[in-house]
């Protein structure tokens, strides 16, 4: 079964002290191929945190590059929506659920594909409860 999934779990998979039992779980499901879809900005997210902890020498080039071939060999489809729907439809659910944009791309894909959300994220969390969103 397809499933969405945000960076806060993406980067969990990336570090020792932010996995969990329930990250390592979800990274399983995706080494054994099950496919996975995240909304377009999700990469950006993930690119944005490597270059702040490369930053911070937090990780060294040749784990951040297994790290990204990792990702890219993985059941991972890109949802791309036109510019309307997201000044629409995400907007909308970041306004209701007072939300980041970004988060709300995450919780609005799931509502519109009827697939179960992963992330660690409390305020995402709440907000996908509160629309009935099946959290992994």
């Amino acid at each position: 079964m397809e499933w969405v999934f945000d960076a806060s779990v993406t980067m969990a998979w990336c570090f020792d002290d932010e996995k969990t039992a329930e990250t390592d779980a979800l990274l399983d499901r995706i080494g054994a191929g099950s496919p996975a879809i995240v909304p377009q900005i999700w990469a950006l997210e993930v690119a944005n945190v490597l270059v702040q902890v490369g930053r911070k020498g937090r990780i060294t080039p040749a784990k951040r590059r297994q790290f990204l071939a990792m990702l890219e060999g993985a059941a991972i489809s890109i949802d791309v929506i036109p510019a309307k729907s997201v000044f629409n439809d995400v907007l909308q659910v970041a306004k209701e659920h007072r939300l980041t944009s970004y988060d709300a791309s995450y919780l609005e894909l799931s509502m519109r594909l009827g697939l179960p959300l992963a992330t660690l994220d409390k305020a995402l969390h709440k907000a996908a409860r509160a629309t009935g969103v099946s959290l992994l």
